[in-house]
């Protein structure tokens, strides 16, 4: 296998695992701080595909940065599979929650003017903060896949 940026066991795959875990738990720090985000569906359901995207980043992190200490190749078919399934699950649940949400903020902000409204008054400005986190996520996962994609298409 090739050794590409962001392949696993490698400086710069830490740091892109290190990325998501960051922006994924931003994502969800900012939407927890808002309040009354637990009446929307959408707003839980990106805050539990976040959390995932947290486990899965940090645990994929943890698993690189033990590669890079013990000098161990993590490019094998069987890994790296695993890691584009991962990779692939994550990152359609983190895009669908970050588009449903965003789709919910500009119903409430552009349509229903849910945001400026003083009898229902919502805290857009948290809501729009964790979904940009949520798509940066998603973006720095969609560079993974990929690598992923093609370190195994070249096996």
């Amino acid at each position: 296998m090739k050794d590409m940026f962001g392949s696993p066991g490698s400086v710069s795959g830490l740091m892109l695992r290190i990325g998501q875990c960051l922006c994924a738990a931003a994502s969800i720090g900012w939407m927890v701080s808002a309040s009354g985000f637990s009446n929307y569906t959408a707003f839980c359901y990106l805050i539990a595909s976040m959390g995932l995207q947290v486990l899965w980043s940090f645990g994929l992190a943890c698993l690189d940065f033990y590669a890079l200490r013990i000098k161990k190749d993590l490019q094998n078919a069987v890994l790296v599979s695993l890691f584009v399934v991962g990779d692939w699950v994550t990152a359609t649940l983190s895009l669908a929650a970050a588009c449903s949400s965003a789709g919910i903020v500009v119903l409430y902000a552009r349509d229903l003017h849910f945001c400026t409204n003083t009898k229902m008054h919502l805290p857009c400005i948290r809501f729009e903060i964790s979904i940009a986190m949520a798509f940066i996520t998603w973006f720095l996962i969609a560079i993974s896949s990929h690598v992923m994609f093609w370190l195994l298409a070249s096996a």
